[in-house]
């Protein structure tokens, strides 16, 4: 399997502020940021597929491999184990969205299989702290529970067995050296010995991506990952809790919401260049919409916008997960400019949009300097 990165959908793209480092921080250094966008070594795989589970856009993906189509082969077999030995590449491929989702949609408890990553390692704290925060979503409206399998495995420890391990290392050594002098004694095993060769080298190449004219549409367009989608219609089937609670928004990662305060101007950016459409305006452009759920936290609006006037709540109210409402952020007063007639955000004072107000001033400034200079010249 090989690491494919889609440019158009990440939020990298869309933007030279986005500060995004979900997948590098994931990966661990593995995939790093190399002019704006993300960089990875062209043989990358499976050790990378921690960015799949943490992009929020899932921008990432692996070849051979859709967690989107294992969410669906898993509820269909009668398996409720998920482990690296039986169903999927690596547990960090799935996401806490994939997690939350799997466990409401299952008929019986389902466990993850943790035995194959050790303990104190990044891999293995990292697909903890997503078990953790998913138990923590799944406990403020459900009953059910992810399960996680720790139980160390038996190793054989009586000579006889590590004799035979040492005979079969030998023998493997053994044949892997005729092998070698096999296909390198004749032109054709050379030849197949040199393109594995060049193989490798290429692999260990940068993987470097750029933006073309071709993806410039695609990065406008608004993309809800399938993460999204099909923890949206799972929600949809469970049961309402009696009552809704409100966690901190600090111990969820995958959703958020937010508030505008008077600082805003109404530049129209962070609604324009949100990937999922989370943030959206009228035709007017005389609001800012907000949809809780089809916000994946990627930060973006907070980044571009320059005044900062988008913050964080600092509760998400879980009502959302089942009663998803359109949320009014601001309000502005829009009139038609005296000048241009164009429509503007007006705030007071001369109903002039702010570009006819510079252009004015500087038709007032470049008459001020020319009768200057006349009166100058006048005096000379």
């Amino acid at each position: 399997m090989k690491l494919h990165l889609d440019v158009a959908l990440c939020v990298r793209a869309t933007s030279k502020f986005s500060e995004c480092t979900k997948c590098v921080d994931a990966t661990n250094g593995i995939v790093q940021i190399e002019e704006q966008l993300p960089t990875f070594a062209k043989g990358t795989g499976v050790e990378a597929a921690a960015c799949i589970g943490a992009c929020p856009t899932e921008a990432f993906s692996l070849s051979d491999f859709s967690a989107t189509e294992f969410f669906f082969t898993f509820l269909d077999s009668k398996v409720r184990l998920i482990s690296r030995k039986i169903n999927v590449p690596c547990l960090s491929v799935l996401s806490v969205e994939h997690l939350v989702s799997l466990v409401l949609a299952s008929d019986s408890p389902v466990t993850l299989d943790l035995n194959d990553y050790e303990q104190g390692t990044h891999l293995f704290n990292l697909i903890s702290s997503r078990i953790e925060e998913a138990n923590f979503v799944l406990s403020s409206f459900s009953d059910k529970v992810l399960l996680v399998n720790t139980e160390e495995r038996v190793e054989a420890s009586n000579e006889s067995n590590a004799r035979e391990k040492d005979s079969d290392s030998n023998d493997e050594e053994v044949s892997e050296r005729r092998n070698f002098l096999r296909n390198t004694a004749s032109l054709k095993g050379m030849i197949k010995q040199k393109q594995e060769f060049d193989e490798a080298v290429e692999a260990e190449e940068l993987h470097q991506f750029e933006i073309d004219a071709s993806m410039t549409q695609k990065i406008k367009d608004k993309h809800l990952p399938d993460k999204r989608k099909i923890l949206f219609t799972t929600l949809k089937h469970t049961p309402k809790p009696r009552q809704y609670e409100v966690l901190a928004q600090e111990d969820i990662g995958f959703v958020s919401q937010k508030f505008v305060d008077e600082s805003c101007t109404n530049c129209q950016i962070c609604y324009r260049i949100c990937p999922t459409g989370a943030l959206s305006s009228n035709t007017r452009f005389s609001l800012i919409h907000f949809d809780a759920m089809l916000c994946v936290k990627c930060h973006l609006c907070h980044d571009v916008c320059e005044p900062g006037s988008i913050q964080l709540q600092p509760g998400f109210e879980t009502r959302e997960f089942f009663e998803p409402t359109q949320r009014t952020l601001a309000t502005f007063n829009i009139k038609r400019c005296n000048e241009c007639g164009n429509p503007f955000t007006y705030t007071g004072g001369e109903q002039a949009c702010p570009r006819c107000l510079v252009e004015e001033e500087e038709a007032m400034f470049l008459h001020e300097n020319a009768k200057k200079m006349r009166n100058e010249g006048s005096n000379e």
